[in-house]
């Protein structure tokens, strides 16, 4: 028997089989890109998501050598499609930190006021949820609306084309803005205020629940056996979050992906001024009845692949030369020490605490003597100053966090986890696998299978904690008023920023 756990990124996808045992038997990953048709916009196109998608699945079966019972799909946020009755995308598939909806997301102060959403969605007011991106289709693609049979999320697309009905997952529903998250349904209030029917959303259902099985006809589309369970998943954050073992109360995963995300597991919803002031949601978790925060950089794995584009030519042929990765090579060899810069990681606008759509990058301390490894040095500094802002941030809104489990591709670099002990002062733990986000979805479909009796027996025999950077006392010293300047910085940039 074997488990399959399918994650849909916002640069790439990737599908990873399972044994009951935790063990990987097949894997596949492939790339897609985004595109920029207007300054601000941020799109995919949904036929190379959807391309890569079956491409993964069918690639990740064949090498487990089948016999895969159930799938269930861990999906990017917010990042939603309109899709017509039989099936065909109407538009590109517009993505969260996409700014094109900032005015529909500022019309909320006045129709309800930015407390009063927060306390039915759990959302702070920004352009970046589902909801203003529909009301903003709505306003401008009158004809692509009307033709519009449903706005899906990708997992919903994803059963859809498999043939079956689509199903949304209360956290992903949670991630859209209209979606009361006490009752965990659709808000009445939020969707006849915005003018978007319900029907043209999907019907939620609790993580873990099952979708349908897979026909013969679907199954064969994308490698599948017939009869394949297709299972509820959930947002790529909390399922990041179940696959490392985040299952009780103040626990903490530190997913460094495209985007890098912290997320904060709770047994109540986290409703404080406090939390909506600093910008943090608090939504349903994909465990049982629990809650989530999360606090993310937008700019993350995805500068650090910028930097692989646009400037690492050589480094791309040495890794090619030696067999290994480019970012190894990047990271390798990095001076000791501060780098002297200040690297501000807003290439995509900023994440919490400032959320920020209209924020940009900016490196500060330019000089002749500059070289490459210190700009390398400067990056991966900077995407480390602003977790420890966040940190600092949650700690200010009753959340405290004293370790991080790191998870996702960036977790494989030790100058990266000792870089963020350092500058953070909170101890960073490698887990036994990085591929989290898929093994929660070999988790929820092994205890729809009956393999485990529950997520906690299902972590109990998957998650382990492996190595531990411990941050080192006379490096923090160095980094200690560095932090301070960098918390000082994007406020004092804000005005020329946007300017620009």
């Amino acid at each position: 028997m074997h488990l399959m756990g399918l994650d849909v990124g916002s640069t790439g996808v990737k599908a990873a089989v399972f044994t009951p045992e935790g063990e990987i038997v097949g894997s596949a990953y492939r790339e897609y890109p985004e595109v920029y048709p207007h300054p601000g916009w941020i799109e995919l196109r949904p036929d190379d998501v959807w391309e890569g998608i079956q491409a993964v699945i069918a690639e990740a079966a064949e090498q487990a050598g089948g016999d895969v019972r159930s799938l269930a799909i861990s999906a990017l946020g917010e990042a939603f499609t309109p899709v017509s009755a039989d099936g065909e995308f109407l538009h590109n598939t517009i993505v969260s930190p996409d700014a094109r909806a900032t005015a529909q997301a500022e019309s909320w102060r006045e129709i309800l006021g930015g407390q009063r959403v927060f306390e039915i969605t759990g959302m702070p007011l920004h352009p970046s949820f589902t909801l203003n991106k529909l009301m903003w289709m709505r306003d401008e693609m009158p004809d692509v609306h009307e033709r519009t049979w449903k706005y899906l999320l990708w997992p919903e697309t994803i059963h859809f084309k498999l043939g079956l009905t689509p199903r949304i997952d209360h956290s992903l529903a949670g991630r859209t803005m209209a979606f009361d998250v006490r009752a965990r349904r659709w808000s009445a209030e939020m969707l006849e205020v915005a003018d978007i029917p319900q029907e043209m959303l999907a019907e939620p259902i609790r993580p873990g629940e099952v979708v349908g099985e897979l026909s013969a006809g679907a199954a064969g589309e994308v490698g599948l056996e017939p009869g394949c369970l297709v299972v509820a998943g959930g947002h790529d954050q909390p399922m990041n979050a179940l696959g490392a073992g985040v299952i009780r109360e103040g626990m903490c995963v530190d997913g460094m992906g495209t985007v890098e995300c912290i997320t904060v597991a709770f047994d109540e919803p986290v409703l404080t001024e406090e939390m909506r002031t600093h910008n943090y949601g608090c939504y349903p978790h994909v465990v049982g009845r629990m809650y989530a925060t999360i606090a993310y950089n937008y700019s993350a794995g995805s500068i650090l692949r910028w930097w692989r584009d646009q400037f690492g030519a050589a480094e791309a042929r040495e890794a090619r030369e030696r067999g290994v990765d480019v970012y190894q090579v990047i990271l390798e060899d990095l001076p000791e020490g501060p780098s002297g810069l200040l690297w501000v990681p807003y290439f995509a606008g900023s994440g919490t605490p400032h959320l920020d759509p209209h924020a940009k990058g900016a490196i500060i301390g330019l000089s002749l003597d500059t070289d490459r490894g210190r700009l390398v040095k400067a990056l991966i500094e900077g995407t480390c100053y602003e977790l420890d802002l966040n940190i600092r941030a949650l700690d200010e809104a009753g959340v405290s966090i004293d370790r991080l489990r790191a998870t996702g591709g960036g977790s494989r670099s030790d100058v990266w986890l000792q870089l963020k002990a350092d500058i953070t002062g909170r101890p960073v733990v490698r887990l036994n696998v990085s591929e989290s986000g898929c093994q929660a979805g070999a988790m929820l479909g092994g205890v729809a299978l009956g393999v485990w009796r529950d997520v906690t027996e299902a972590t109990e025999a998957l998650v382990a904690e492996g190595e531990a950077f411990e941050p080192r006392p006379e490096v923090q010293e160095q980094y200690a008023p560095l932090r301070e300047t960098y918390a000082e910085t994007w406020p004092a940039l804000r005005e020329i920023a946007h300017r620009l």
